[in-house]
């Protein structure tokens, strides 16, 4: 079974912005409101730099993300 990455990114993501905006929770994790927004209707593919931005900004390790493959 192949995994989509994509999708699970999204999740990861809209489940760590819980309750906050859009734009409240782009400019925590640094990136723009609409790219964050069409990262999680998995419309836009994410670079690993931006995932990196990212998970820094939110102090989350990529195995917090993808816990099975750790």
């Amino acid at each position: 079974m192949q995994r989509n990455l994509d999708r699970d990114i999204a999740r990861y993501l809209r489940k760590a912005r819980g309750s906050l905006s859009y734009a409240d929770f782009s400019k925590k994790v640094g990136v723009s409101y609409t790219t964050l927004h069409r990262i999680e209707r998995g419309e836009h593919h994410i670079t690993l730099n931006k995932l990196e931005t990212i998970l820094n900004r939110l102090k989350i390790k990529l195995k917090d993300v993808f816990p099975e493959e750790y």
